[in-house]
């Protein structure tokens, strides 16, 4: 079974998180979630920004990096949105992961290790938070690095559609991404 850390949207730490780590426990998997802002969630996208902005960037990175200490070096780095931005940061400095699941975001992909195996998710068209531009760059980079990946769109979803609480949620769409991260998982079992 894989270890896996998930990331958090900018929303903080929603229970579709909890939801999805249940999900991935369910099936034997090892799950941290760790809270990157210790603050409650937002309910609203200016409310999330503004938690976002509180916290910092270098805070949210080291509180990601704090939750992996003990993980092992293949876990499995997953993130909703700008928690795909902290599996970015994160990266560098875990060339063992066993893979990325990134939901709705394309981070740069700096320090791609080759073979790395990843997913994208992407509501498509997202031409606010994941414009195709961002897509395209991301599978050039993952291809230039020589890693194994998949890119999944989703036609007429919102941006955070896997999210039960708020108005983008496709539960469609939601059952067939978590239906693909379980085989993604299973395939990356093994720490």
């Amino acid at each position: 079974m894989a270890s896996v850390a998930i990331f958090h949207s900018a929303y903080g730490l929603r229970p579709s998180v909890h939801a999805a780590a249940g999900r991935m426990r369910a099936a034997g998997h090892t799950v941290v979630t760790p809270d990157l802002y210790g603050l409650p969630p937002a309910d609203s996208l200016d409310q999330a920004a503004a938690l976002a902005d509180k916290v910092g960037w270098p805070e949210i990175v080291a509180r990601g990096r704090a939750a992996l200490r003990d993980m092992p070096p293949r876990t499995v780095l997953a993130g909703f949105s700008m928690g795909t931005g902290v599996v970015d940061a994160l990266l560098a400095e875990r060339p063992h992961t066993a893979g990325l699941l990134l939901l709705g975001g394309a981070p740069a992909g700096a320090a791609i290790p080759a073979g790395l195996r990843a997913q994208l998710h992407v509501a498509d068209p997202d031409p606010e938070f994941v414009p195709a531009p961002a897509v395209t760059g991301w599978a050039d980079a993952m291809d230039q690095a020589g890693a194994i990946f998949e890119v999944y769109r989703y036609p007429a979803v919102g941006h955070l559609w896997m999210d039960e609480d708020l108005p983008d949620h496709d539960e469609l769409a939601t059952d067939l991404l978590w239906s693909r991260c379980s085989e993604f998982l299973r395939l990356s079992g093994g720490a």
